[in-house]
């Protein structure tokens, strides 16, 4: 029998996937899964809950890939269709089941613009990978996107509010502005600047610390809190920057004419 040539192992090493952080990704989609099945129960804390999940594990698996140089097309393709499912359509349904319905045809419209908004948002960031500052993200990012609504929908849930017409307006406003936010072009810091390899002061770490205690207190509060203060930080800074950029532009003086 031949000897396979170096070529031809790489070629034949490179048709399976890297295992450990699609493992991730499958977790991701599986609690985003769960979210939906939750709702159509009326479980609304744990399908809000599990949303947070699908974050934090979706966050996870991009830096083990990098970490561990297990990136792969298949994986960004496979991490793409996740976010889809955890961060499009399980919210919208979430939302949707939770609150937005009782508004009848408004309230899934509103729900379909968001998943619709979400994959817009996804297809536009996978075809700006190589060429985007990936120190910011353009538009709202889609896991922050559906921790807003995710965080409203555990909020309620935990205040014991009632389902009416006026909370059910308010809510459909802010899932099509969410939904909004996610297609514009107002830049969001990415974070993907922090080096969580190097060294670090010590307060870094009490601060951390700090951090869990404070969303203990209250998770619901502090993380809707938190991610609707994300939210509302791209347009503030884009029309403070707008304002500066103005403001320079009329204290630079004109050059002069020249009369010769």
């Amino acid at each position: 029998m031949p000897e396979l040539t170096t070529q031809e192992q790489g070629r034949k090493r490179r048709r399976g996937i890297f295992l450990l952080p699609n493992l991730f990704t499958t977790a991701a989609l599986f609690a985003g899964f769960y979210a939906i099945v939750a709702a159509m129960n009326s479980r609304f804390e744990p399908a809000a809950i599990a949303i947070f999940v699908a974050m934090v594990l979706d966050g996870m698996d991009g830096r083990i890939a990098r970490m561990t140089n297990t990136q792969s097309a298949f994986g960004a393709e496979y991490d793409s269709l996740s976010d889809m499912i955890a961060f499009g359509l399980a919210p919208a349904l979430v939302v949707y089941q939770w609150m937005l319905q009782a508004l009848g045809k408004i309230g899934w419209l509103a729900a379909f613009v968001f998943t619709a908004a979400a994959a817009l948002r996804l297809a536009r960031f996978n075809t700006q990978v190589g060429s985007a500052d990936k120190r910011y993200f353009q538009g709202l990012p889609s896991p922050a996107a559906a921790a807003v609504l995710a965080g409203t929908v555990w909020l309620g849930t935990s205040l014991e509010v009632v389902r009416n017409a006026s909370l059910a307006l308010a809510v459909t406003v802010l899932t099509v502005t969410v939904a909004l936010l996610m297609v514009s072009n107002i830049r969001y810091h990415s974070f993907k600047d922090l080096d969580l390899r190097g060294r670090v002061p010590f307060v870094t770490i009490l601060t951390i610390v700090l951090a869990f205690v404070f969303v203990s207190l209250h998770p619901a509060l502090v993380l809707f809190s938190g991610f609707s203060l994300y939210a509302c930080y791209g347009p503030v800074t884009t029309a403070l920057e707008r304002r500066r950029r103005r403001q320079l532009r009329r204290s630079t003086p004109a050059p002069e004419a020249d009369d010769r």
